[in-house]
């Protein structure tokens, strides 16, 4: 029904708006629709009527899409982003010689008629007549706009493009109908500027600032004479009159502009003439859309808060509208990526692998206490070439990632944590032989066993046999140790510490509830293990990782500030098992398996890790201040890292100590240079005594049965620290002293998956003895 005025039927305007409609319409020249027969104008006329009265009385205006900008914490600019590169500006940010060439070439009437030239239609239906086609249009600039929000509401679907663009009777009554509207509600400058904003000039340019960034690396309030006539004089045909690809044709279009522009006044003849011999005076800036755009090696940080902001209920409550927000864009997303840190991430990773290696590396880091992420890089550039991805190794899965890698013995403290806080011993002793199957029964969550016989693991080599305490046992990284510790307190205390340390699968899969998970034999990311890790840092907290500290959008006219998800912090375990195992992981890096990731005079802890088979080597590390996890290997999970050159050096076998940890410690040296060095909250984790390195026998029960975990103490580590890239020398053997006796391990027949045994890394100690069996 139409809308009718209080005191009853139709309003002047609309009477009016009626009356141009049906007449114009007839004519059938509304931007150079011909019709085939004289008799079809009577019938489009008579349902030009009804269609035009059924029309929605009010032009929904979408918002325009525009250029998203991506910042790191401290302001400047990662990358830009957008479905439409477009930069909103008001009138008086745009050149009057640009205002003046667009009115003269696309409406030089514009100023004096309404929503329809009646003038216009006149004259393109005497040229049309004449040549029996489309020879002149008769669309005014304000129904060209009308019909540009109609091509920005269709958004990128090729079907409502095409449906809004498509030459028909239909379309054109919706075009008129909606310009009455907009001519009364908008008056002549604001149609101008809104025209100016949304029209298509070409190159992936939407709007006239972006246009003039593209062409001219300017902007628009900057635009010349004969800029501004090139510019204009695009928007009629941007392929046909494309300035990079055709000179000569854009050329031509641009001196038809200013010759027209003389005509309507604008500009005298003599300044016409003088500006059509200027060359174009190109200056083009290439598009800068996208993470492959991002600065500093961030590319797949941005993609990163890109998957955070689709996959985020915050940012809307389905997919489809947090979608639809992105694509809108107009966003200015300030993260927490630390530009210092990523730098010193991106230059670590450069100097230890090259792009063209065989293998790759990951890295990130994680703030303590907030759960920020600081870094995010990889050897591996974002792209599409050669030695180049799209996939973030340092995330999960569902994020962007891949299946995620076995984290290896970088688990261990992970078990030791869960132990410690059930009530174990930081001084706990284990007989940790050599060789020992997979203990049976082990207890799982759901209160049932974990219960396969004879499977197999060993420590790195034979001289690392026990008795360990849990000091040495993780300076050490022995494998049977930290068995022996699951299958005392059961896989699901170990579950649940996962759980609580934001610990868990990249693939998003349950972890596996077997004794094995000891040698970290579950795939995990480098984020996720940076995060877990922080939780010790933080003494016992964890908080879950973020990427945005704030967004603004613009829309309009108007900047509006969207809600951004804040970290989750809840205690994952007490502050004394956080202190224990920040004593223990101090060890490691000070004169154990990670000694050279050391940071010198700065305190740190942290884990090494290499996966059986050698496919991943990892360093997981922090100080109070900042966590980092570097991760080395094939992402295919193909190339064994034996006999290999990585960064330029020859490996016959890689350790976590050894590639990983080198980076481990450069990145976090230059990340943490201008930041205070606090110091743990340390324990006293007595020493285990020293063992007889003639007797190799020490520690075990008096009376030999069944070996009893005699605590035979720590190894001689005294040439530990000075290890690199080999086997630590000195060191005594051990074992308990039990005789001869000894316990008995039961059989089970389960076949171990490939990759679960992990192997301790740069060695054991140098001589052995006889060690207890397991309790």
């Amino acid at each position: 029904m139409p809308k009718n005025r209080s005191g009853g039927g139709l309003s002047p305007t609309q009477q009016a708006a009626k009356f141009l409609g049906v007449s114009v319409l007839a004519g059938a020249v509304m931007a150079g629709i011909a019709l085939p027969a004289v008799g079809a104008l009577g019938l489009a006329a008579k349902g030009s009527v009804e269609s035009f009265d059924e029309l929605p009385a009010n032009l929904k205006t979408p918002p325009l899409s525009q250029r998203t900008t991506i910042l790191d914490a401290d302001g400047g600019q990662i990358a830009t982003v957008y479905s439409r590169d477009r930069t909103v500006v008001d009138l008086k940010e745009i050149s009057p010689y640009m205002q003046k060439a667009i009115v003269a070439i696309e409406d030089a009437r514009f100023y004096q008629h309404g929503a329809v030239d009646l003038k216009g239609v006149l004259r393109a239906l005497n040229r049309n007549a004449q040549s029996g086609g489309v020879a002149e249009g008769a669309s005014t600039l304000t129904q060209q706009y009308v019909k540009n929000v109609f091509v920005e509401e269709a958004g990128d679907d090729p079907t409502k493009v095409a449906q809004a663009t498509q030459q028909t009777l239909g379309r054109k009554i919706k075009e008129l109908k909606y310009a009455i509207q907009v001519e009364e509600e908008l008056g002549k400058k604001k149609i101008l500027e809104n025209y100016l904003n949304i029209t298509f000039f070409g190159q992936q340019a939407y709007g006239v600032e972006a246009a003039a960034q593209r062409y001219f690396s300017k902007s628009a309030k900057d635009l010349n004479l004969q800029e501004s006539a090139l510019l204009a004089g695009i928007v009629q045909s941007p392929s046909r009159y494309d300035p990079v690809n055709d000179e000569a044709e854009a050329t031509k279009r641009r001196n038809t502009v200013l010759q027209r522009m003389a005509e309507v006044d604008d500009i005298t003849p003599a300044e016409a003439a003088e500006a059509q011999k200027a060359p174009l005076g190109l200056k083009v800036s290439q598009p800068k859309n996208g993470c492959i755009t991002a600065v500093k090696g961030a590319g797949f940080f941005c993609d990163y808060v890109r998957a955070v902001f689709l996959s985020d209920p915050a940012f809307g409550k389905t997919k489809e509208a947090r979608a639809k927000t992105w694509n809108q864009g107009g966003l200015t997303i300030r993260t927490t990526l630390d530009p210092t840190a990523q730098e010193s991430v991106q230059e670590s990773i450069k100097d230890h692998v090259y792009q063209n290696d065989e293998v790759a590396t990951a890295a990130t880091i994680v703030e303590p206490g907030t759960g920020k992420i600081l870094a995010m890089g990889q050897s591996r550039p974002y792209g599409f070439g050669k030695n180049e991805t799209q996939i973030n190794l340092s995330v999960d899965q569902s994020m962007g990632g891949g299946a995620g890698y076995q984290p290896g013995s970088t688990f261990k403290p992970i078990v030791a944590a869960a132990a410690i806080e059930g009530g174990m011993p930081a001084t706990k002793s284990y007989s940790s032989p050599y060789k020992m199957d997979y203990p049976t029964p082990v207890a799982q969550c759901d209160g049932k066993m974990w219960d396969e016989e004879g499977v197999e693991l060993t420590n790195e080599n034979e001289s690392e046999e026990g008795p360990y305490a849990m000091k040495e046992a993780t300076a050490l990284s022995v494998n049977t140790y930290f068995v022996q510790m699951i299958s005392e307190i059961g896989v699901c205390p170990v579950i649940e510490m996962s759980e609580k340390m934001g610990i868990g699968r990249a693939d998003g899969e349950p972890i596996d509830q077997g004794p094995a998970i000891a040698l970290g034999s579950q795939e995990m990311s480098p984020l996720t293990m940076a995060a877990g890790y922080a939780a010790f840092a933080s003494r016992g907290t964890y908080c879950s990782p973020v990427a945005i500290e704030s967004i603004s959008q613009r829309v309009g006219e108007q900047t509006k500030s969207l809600a951004v998800p804040k970290s989750t912090c809840t205690r994952a375990m007490s502050e004394t098992t956080a202190d224990t195992i920040n004593t223990l992981l101090r060890g490691v890096v000070e004169d154990g398996t990670g000694a050279q990731a050391g940071l010198g005079g700065r305190p740190s802890a942290g884990k090494t890790g290499t996966t059986d088979e050698r496919y991943a080597a990892w360093f997981v590390g922090y100080t109070p201040n900042m966590a980092g996890a570097v991760w080395v290997g094939d992402p295919a999970h193909d190339r064994q890292m034996s006999d290999i050159t990585i960064g330029g050096v020859w490996h016959d076998k890689v350790f976590g100590g050894q590639v990983p940890g080198p980076i481990w410690r450069d990145m976090m040296s230059g990340a943490l240079a201008d930041k205070a060095a606090p110091d743990f909250n340390l324990i006293n984790i007595p020493d285990a005594p020293e063992r007889d390195r003639d007797r190799g026998n020490d520690g075990g029960n008096d009376d030999g049965d069944n070996g009893d975990n005699g605590d035979g103490g720590d190894s001689d580590q005294g040439d530990i620290s000075g290890v690199i890239g080999g086997w630590p020398t000195g060191g005594g053997g051990g074992g308990a002293d039990g005789g001869g006796g000894g316990g008995t391990v039961p059989s089970p027949s389960f076949s171990i998956p490939e990759g679960w045994i992990e192997g301790n890394e740069n060695g054991g100690t140098d001589g052995s003895g006889s060690g207890g069996s397991w309790p």
